[in-house]
């Protein structure tokens, strides 16, 4: 038997992880991703649930760091929700306009404000099944503001997160809320809000979209999707977004 020949059998051959297994590995990179990323948390600057609630709307197809360019000024200027609710439209997408689709994401605000204002008195609800009745308030929205402003656990689907989850071969699905419940029976519910974040920053620093940096992540010997990407260490280092050694921050 030829040794391609031999390659082509193992691979026939090869068992199944166990669901037991995948748990067991699941965690570990979790654990491991914390030694990484000791200081993972939401990267979107905020002080309260209506602020991080706003942040969240305007990062949809925008960085976490653009958006903190722009809040100080916006919630300088609308610090409460009735306040952003009787926001001139214009003046409003004047403010938010760098973080892009600023028409819709004013529309998006205007209509989340009001609906705070009438029909939760002004306060952001600590719910999701609350939450996700607001204008431009999805099950990702929700799951960040209730993991990081009311300390309600939450798994947060982004893009980053369904991309790893499916590299880690936590899941196959692509559907973001069948992953938030196929990923969530993979770990305690406590961990949920603290995995999203650990598996972001990596998405974002290591695991990136068209070149992960396979040779130089820190979770490789444990990810089934090894040497799709650059696998040089020396290379694979020149692509990270961040400094090993230095708590996951970024460069």
């Amino acid at each position: 038997m030829t040794r391609a020949a031999a390659d082509v059998s193992d691979v026939k051959t090869a068992k199944p992880e166990t669901a037991t297994a995948l748990v067991r590995r699941a965690r570990k990179i979790y654990r491991e991703l914390g030694d990484v990323y000791p200081h993972a948390k939401c990267e979107l600057d905020f002080e309260n649930p209506f602020q991080l609630l706003t942040a969240v709307i305007l990062s949809a197809q925008s960085t976490d760091v653009g958006v903190n360019k722009v809040t100080p000024a916006l919630f300088a200027k609308y610090p409460t929700p009735a306040d952003l609710a009787a926001a001139d439209p214009e003046e409003l997408e004047a403010l938010i306009k760098p973080t892009g689709f600023f028409h819709n994401k004013a529309k998006s605000l205007l209509g989340m404000s009001k609906a705070v204002v009438a029909d939760f008195g002004g306060q952001v609800p600590g719910r999701l099944d609350k939450l996700v009745t607001l204008p431009g308030v999805g099950r990702k929205t929700a799951n960040v503001v209730l993991g990081d402003a009311f300390g309600v656990p939450g798994i947060t689907v982004d893009t980053h997160f369904g991309r790893l989850v499916k590299r880690f071969g936590w899941t196959h699905l692509d559907d973001p809320v069948k992953v938030e419940h196929a990923i969530g029976e993979l770990f305690p519910r406590k961990d949920w809000t603290l995995l999203s974040h650990r598996v972001i920053y990596h998405g974002r620093r290591v695991c990136h979209a068209k070149r992960p940096a396979c040779g130089a992540c820190p979770v490789a010997k444990l990810c089934p999707s090894r040497g799709i990407g650059e696998q040089d260490p020396v290379k694979a280092a020149a692509l990270l977004k961040y400094k090993p050694g230095e708590g996951g921050l970024p460069l």
